[in-house]
């Protein structure tokens, strides 16, 4: 249980060091991830106040904030790696190969612009193959929680292609007829 002397102690260390472990962040990451990364170095500094020593506490939150970056570069490389698979898989429907492609890389942005909850519930169902109920058991959650978020998340992809393809249309460029279906827009599981 958190006391005063612990959220005093905490206080003291962001104030004193909170400025030392932003700049080292700076240096590292592009501007708009600084604030997420130093978010987490301090999140991990307050669950772990008691092992922080006193004297080197500056080191600790070093250590910490290299752990978070090197976190947050292997979960881009993964990211990266799935949207590149993502846009390499075959598709059910496609009648010629550009507009094959066009579909693919619609996806694949879709995709990407979806939340990491609903982009990992996609990834579980279609890329990993499980069933609802191993899928829950990864998100601790039940299986009917798992299927109602799948849905959610199937929805929500269907959506941003559909905005793509708007926006697409609006821009002038030629869009000819496509079809929306996907071994993600399947209802299965």
């Amino acid at each position: 249980m958190e006391t005063n002397a612990d959220e005093q102690r905490f206080t003291e260390l962001y104030t004193r060091h909170g400025a030392a472990v932003e700049r080292y962040v700076r240096r590292r990451v592009v501007t708009d991830e600084v604030a997420d990364v130093v978010s987490d170095v301090f999140l991990t500094a307050w669950r772990r106040l008691d092992e922080i020593p006193h004297a080197k506490a500056l080191p600790w939150l070093y250590g910490t904030a290299r752990r978070t970056l090197a976190n947050a570069h292997r979960a881009d490389r993964r990211r990266s790696s799935l949207v590149e698979l993502l846009a390499s898989q075959p598709w059910r429907h496609t009648h010629d190969h550009a507009e094959s492609q066009s579909e693919r890389m619609a996806l694949a942005l879709a995709f990407e612009s979806l939340t990491d909850s609903d982009q990992e519930i996609l990834r579980l169902s279609a890329w990993e193959a499980l069933s609802a109920r191993e899928a829950a058991v990864v998100l601790g959650c039940s299986a009917a929680t798992f299927h109602v978020r799948l849905h959610r998340a199937r929805s929500r992809l269907r959506q941003r292609l559909v905005d793509l393809r708007s926006a697409e249309q609006n821009d002038g460029s030629p869009s000819p007829q496509r079809t929306t279906e996907t071994s993600v827009g399947r209802a299965d599981a």
